[in-house]
């Protein structure tokens, strides 16, 4: 039985490393190399939903109007009923760079039932901009500080492709000893999950974004039915990404070792209440699809350690080792982009557990009626209907 279940471990590594699009070859994005011999300027409406972000709103406003190329970039700041001074600290860094005229602050409307806030946000943000025919919106959080060359690089890399949709999977904050045990684990099963050569090929029905950076061509929008259309969703990005592919849109998902996530995790706790919030929701609120996730992490996670440390047989630990092998040597590229110690790699089957829990609670708030709960809000709620 344990020869058995080293095999089976052993073919699950084997897979993933070999055949999931090899997703755990994580390659910061840089500027595609092909001359496309357009100088012409690039309209961009950048379109951020703030909801007391006054202390990281300042330097995102400042990072975009920093931007170098050739791009025009305008701001459509929404401030979603802010309790703290989110506007003005945006408009502070406007004026400090010298380019007020080029933000909006948008007052958000109260929000509507079937809404997220986030995505109400968004959708407001986009009625103000769709005035300026804008050749690109330009998604992004109130807390993610671009790269000089971030939105230009995107821009090269939607005009190279083509692509309709463009997202960088952002340096998220990484400090704390909590943030290093989980948040590299939170980008490798990310990539896992929507590895970016699958979601690149348009032969394949893989979709994927990341919704903390993306940029879309607004008739790629509006053929997926805009915002509107997702209205409800928790994991709004991916399901964005979803609908454009379904409509014919081309993606590109890759990672940014530069533009950054400024906002800290702290321990564990914030880091397990940013995975509940959406875990449940990926799993389609499945019970079965519950049960069978934490069987499949604990088998692929928990079992290589185990049959090397608890296997009586020689070919027993022979097994889970190279099988644990396998999973350290996937893990090295995440690790590399973060420059954290390779040593954390042998941690991976500890950030699992925690993700593990971090799952169950997600569908625990969701049967409790609080899934999706975010600043205040119920997103997920069990009766299907947002406040």
């Amino acid at each position: 039985m344990l020869i058995a279940a080293g095999v089976f471990s052993l073919l699950i590594w084997a897979y993933l490393v070999l055949a999931r699009g090899g997703f755990w070859r994580i390659y910061p994005a840089a500027p595609p190399e092909k001359n496309l011999g357009n100088t012409d300027p690039v309209r961009i409406a950048v379109i951020i939903p703030a909801r007391d972000e006054a202390d990281v709103v300042g330097r995102a406003v400042r990072s975009l109007l920093q931007q170098t190329g050739h791009n025009v970039i305008h701001i459509f700041l929404v401030d979603d009923a802010s309790a703290d001074a989110t506007a003005q600290e945006a408009r502070n860094a406007a004026i400090a760079e010298g380019q007020a005229q080029n933000l909006t602050v948008v007052s958000g409307d109260p929000l509507p039932a079937g809404w997220s806030g986030k995505l109400w946000a968004m959708q407001q943000g986009i009625e103000h901009a769709a005035d300026s025919a804008p050749d690109f919106y330009l998604f992004t959080d109130a807390d993610i500080e671009h790269a000089p060359d971030s939105v230009s690089t995107l821009v090269s890399i939607a005009q190279a492709g083509p692509y309709d949709m463009a997202s960088f999977m952002v340096k998220l904050h990484c400090q704390s000893v909590a943030e290093k045990l989980l948040i590299p684990a939170f980008v490798y099963f990310f990539f896992k999950l929507y590895p970016p050569a699958w979601i690149a090929n348009p032969r394949r029905s893989e979709a994927g974004a990341a919704g903390g950076c993306i940029l879309i061509r607004p008739a790629a929008l509006a053929k997926a039915g805009s915002i509107e259309a997702i209205r409800h969703e928790v994991i709004d990005d991916c399901s964005l990404a979803a609908r454009v592919k379904r409509n014919g849109g081309r993606l590109w998902l890759g990672a940014s070792a530069t533009t950054r996530s400024i906002r800290p995790y702290g321990g564990f706790s914030g880091i397990g209440r940013m995975i509940s919030r959406s875990a449940f929701s990926q799993l389609r609120h499945s019970n079965l699809l519950l049960l069978l996730s934490m069987v499949g992490m604990a088998a692929t996670y928990l079992l290589p350690p185990a049959l090397l440390f608890a296997g009586h047989r020689i070919v027993t630990a022979v097994l889970g080792g190279a099988t644990w092998l396998l999973m350290v040597l996937s893990y090295l590229p995440v690790l590399r982009l973060y420059r954290l110690n390779p040593m954390w790699a042998l941690a991976l089957p500890v950030a699992a557990v925690f993700y593990l829990g971090a799952t169950f609670h997600s569908a625990w708030k969701y049967w409790m009626g609080r899934g999706g709960e975010w600043k205040g809000r119920i997103q997920d709620p069990k009766e299907g209907r947002q406040t």
